[in-house]
């Protein structure tokens, strides 16, 4: 499912939403889940009953939850998890929203550097979804 993250994209300030212990020190991940936790119930990107499953079908690949655990997560907690999900993505491939060099991305995804799951089209930006 592709779900349409461009007021995100340009917006967020993928940092505050993700970033590891060596960047922010001992309290990175409570604090990186606290501000995904605010940022999604101030402005969620999933916004329907089938994006919220399509995030639990995605999340079940990753093996780190049972299933019964995924499918009890509130949709605030989907959608927490997925602006973590955009903001690391948006980070590993110095997306900057700023000035976002697609040329490189698309070099990346082709290298096998990137997943690719974030794409464009003339004037929106999307993250895929994949079960």
């Amino acid at each position: 499912m592709e779900i349409d993250i461009t007021s995100f994209f340009e917006n967020a300030e993928p940092f505050k939403f993700s970033h590891s212990i060596a960047e922010g020190g001992r309290n990175a991940g409570p604090n990186t889940w606290r501000a995904a936790l605010e940022e999604a119930s101030a402005a969620p990107l999933l916004t329907t009953p089938e994006q919220i499953n399509a995030l639990r079908d995605h999340m079940h690949g990753y093996g780190a939850w049972e299933d019964d655990e995924i499918n009890a997560w509130p949709p605030q907690e989907c959608n927490a998890l997925f602006i973590q999900l955009v903001s690391s993505d948006m980070r590993e491939a110095d997306l900057d929203a700023e000035t976002p060099d697609w040329d490189a991305y698309e070099r990346g995804v082709k290298d096998g550097r990137f997943g690719g799951a974030i794409f464009r089209s003339a004037d929106r930006i999307y993250y895929g979804l994949s079960d």
